[in-house]
């Protein structure tokens, strides 16, 4: 909401590309510390990387 609200406010495309990086930043070391947690457990490891390679992660199963 408070997104929203933001750019009612002030909608320009430079505040809306400051925000879509500062966005991606956070989600992408989100994802790599995900990624590096569930590595050192061994849940997943090159073998498994390799599966999801082919892998078409959209369809549903």
């Amino acid at each position: 909401m408070h997104l929203l609200k933001l750019f009612s406010f002030d909608k320009s495309e430079k505040r809306a590309l400051e925000i879509k990086e500062v966005l991606m930043r956070y989600f992408q070391e989100r994802l790599d510390a995900e990624s590096d947690r569930l590595w050192e457990e061994g849940t997943l490891d090159q073998e498994r990387l390799d599966q999801l390679r082919t892998k078409d992660l959209h369809a549903i199963e």
